[in-house]
């Protein structure tokens, strides 16, 4: 209890409102006296639009000593827990059908082509036309992994992403097959904590109700399965298996450590109005940080708006939205300097994140030591939106799997490459992600 009531004294939970610690006895004895490695390995994905200006982000200096630019200098108190990745192309994305930002996003974390299709007119040619992602996202494939314990395999967040095509899906379940993330931080803790803000016998009443109608449909569903097709019974085979998923996660109640704790939520602004954009956002990033926490989810993004999105800057003197900005010329000193402006603050709340999960003790460690974060985007460059030459940024502990407090600058390699590696990072061996053409096996030099 000690434990949780240190936490929340560091407003580690919502606006530092505080909440019912949950943490069972044994649990906050391991919490004192485990070893980092004995927790379990997160990962987060923190995407950001629009790409980057390059002479702002790119730190100076070599490997081991290096200053970090000025978008990424809200970053320097992590900067031991930073990999700073330079020289990265993200070559899947220049081949198939879709726009630079429709390849961008829907290539990041599949490094597949997205699908030939006419549900998507292109931005810069409404005549031509494109379909959703066209393979599995890393976390999505990662919570397959390691995703079947929890309560929730993943967890998907949103900062007024709104839209729901192609330009705003950074994660799939499959071929043609988007996660939309979730933009109100209300619906993201009724989903999160209802269960474990109930009391104990609601709580069973409720698991028993579930479990009913889910064998009540596992019947129906067994009887039927004699009357159809070979084809047909490969479907149903693998709904069959998709449903007992659901219900050995019934049981799924988390809690690994003694800083777990319902939050209180408090009144949240209205989800699609501009100006309530950094409120929403510390929200969402406190929702994750205390799910990850109570061991409901170890696989998560934050996605930030959509990559043509009219967001704008306000709380920072703008007035024009952020992709307009990213087409302006390339000597508009102005316009380059809100570019900036905008990477700084959006670096300013990955440190956020960093300094929630350093605030969560894990034994000997904290949250952070065991968690890896993927920063990523769409496009280097708005002005030529070329993806390559991508700007990355891993952050965290990686439970040791990583060698952070450095700066790489890599020659061309291919970012499906850096996908095999975080893939290995969180302790699942593949040697390639992606389509295969555009993957040599798992990027160099990351490794401890």
């Amino acid at each position: 209890m000690s434990a949780t009531r240190r936490v929340l004294s560091r407003r580690a939970l919502l606006r530092g409102a505080g909440g019912v610690a949950l943490g069972l006895p044994f649990l906050d004895a391991m919490s004192r006296s485990a070893s980092a490695a004995s927790f379990p390995k997160r990962f987060i994905v923190f995407f950001t639009g629009l790409g980057t200006v390059k002479n702002a982000w790119a730190p100076r200096g070599n490997e081991t000593s290096f200053a970090l630019g000025e978008i990424l200098d809200p970053l320097t108190s992590f900067k031991d827990r930073l990999l700073v990745l330079e020289g990265i192309d993200m070559e899947s994305a220049h081949h198939g059908p879709g726009d630079p930002h429709q390849q961008g996003i829907g290539h990041a974390l599949t490094g597949t082509e997205l699908q030939v299709g006419d549900l998507f007119p292109y931005a810069c040619n409404p005549n031509a036309k494109v379909g959703w992602g066209g393979g599995i996202s890393l976390d999505q494939f990662l919570a397959k992994e390691l995703g079947q314990t929890t309560k929730l395999g993943s967890l998907e967040l949103g900062v007024q992403v709104q839209n729901a095509n192609v330009s705003s899906r950074v994660s799939y379940l499959g071929p043609g097959q988007p996660v939309p993330p979730e933009d109100d931080p209300r619906v993201t803790f009724d989903r999160l904590f209802a269960d474990l803000a109930a009391d104990p016998e609601s709580l069973a009443r409720k698991r028993a109700h579930r479990r009913r109608v889910l064998d009540t449909v596992m019947g129906d569903y067994h009887a039927l399965q004699s009357r159809l097709g070979s084809g047909d019974r490969e479907k149903l085979h693998n709904h069959l298996g998709a449903l007992a998923e659901i219900e050995k996660r019934l049981d799924a109640t988390g809690t690994v450590g003694g800083s777990c704790a319902v939050p209180t939520l408090g009144d949240v602004p209205e989800t699609y109005v501009n100006d309530n954009y950094p409120e929403l956002a510390r929200l969402q990033i406190d929702l994750l940080v205390m799910a990850l926490a109570c061991d409901l989810t170890r696989i998560a993004s934050l996605q930030w708006a959509s990559t043509q999105a009219g967001k704008v800057f306000t709380w920072l003197g703008q007035n024009e939205t952020h992709h307009q900005l990213s087409h302006s010329g390339l000597n508009d000193a102005t316009r380059a300097q809100h570019l900036i402006n905008i990477g700084k603050w959006h670096a300013e709340q990955l440190a956020y994140l960093l300094d929630k999960l350093a605030s969560v003790p894990e034994g000997a460690g904290t949250l952070l030591d065991n968690t890896l974060i993927l920063w990523c985007t769409d496009i280097a460059v708005g002005q030529t939106h070329s993806r390559r030459d991508m700007p990355y940024v891993l952050a965290g502990g990686a439970g040791g799997a990583l060698e952070m407090g450095r700066y790489l600058r890599y020659q061309g390699n291919f970012h499906n490459d850096l996908l095999v590696a975080l893939c290995n990072a969180m302790d699942v061996d593949v040697t390639t992600f992606g389509n295969p053409d555009y993957c040599t096996g798992k990027l160099p030099g990351l490794g401890v």
